[in-house]
C-alpha cells in the first residue's frame, strides 16, 4: 500500500506560478513512478508528467518549458513546478504513483489549481 498526501495548489492569475507538493508513505520501494494528472470539469483525467524511480521526465506537449517535476527522494516527496500559467491550466490536481509489476495506481486527493484571467 502506499499513500500519498498533495499540498499546494490554489488561486493565481495568469503567468502566476503555484507548486504542488505530494508526499509518499507506505511501500515507497515499490513505486516505479511519480507523476501528476489533472482533471477539467467535464473532461478526463489527463497526465501532465511524471518522473521515474530513475529519474526519467516526461511532460504533456501543453506544459512542456512551463512545467517541471521533480523529485526528492530523502523526503518521498515528488513536486510539480508551474510556472507560466493559464486559465486552460485550471484543474484539480492528482498525484499518482505506479508500482512495479503491477496494474494498480495510488492517488493523492487532489487539490484544485485556479488560474484567472
Amino acid at each position: 500500500q502506499v499513500q500519498l498526501v498533495q499540498s499546494g495548489g490554489g488561486l493565481v492569475q495568469a503567468g502566476g506560478s503555484l507548486r504542488l507538493s505530494c508526499a509518499a508513505s507506505g511501500s515507497i520501494f515499490s513505486i516505479s513512478a511519480l507523476g501528476w494528472v489533472r482533471q477539467a470539469p467535464g473532461k478526463q483525467r489527463d497526465v501532465v508528467a511524471t518522473i521515474t524511480s530513475g529519474g526519467n521526465t516526461n511532460y504533456a506537449d501543453s506544459v512542456k518549458g512551463r512545467f517541471t517535476i521533480s523529485r526528492d527522494n530523502t523526503k518521498n516527496t515528488v513536486y510539480l513546478q508551474m510556472n507560466s500559467l493559464k486559465p486552460e491550466d485550471t484543474a484539480v490536481y492528482y498525484c499518482s504513483a505506479e508500482i512495479f509489476n503491477s496494474d494498480d495506481t495510488y492517488w493523492g486527493q487532489g487539490t484544485q489549481v485556479t488560474v484567472s484571467s
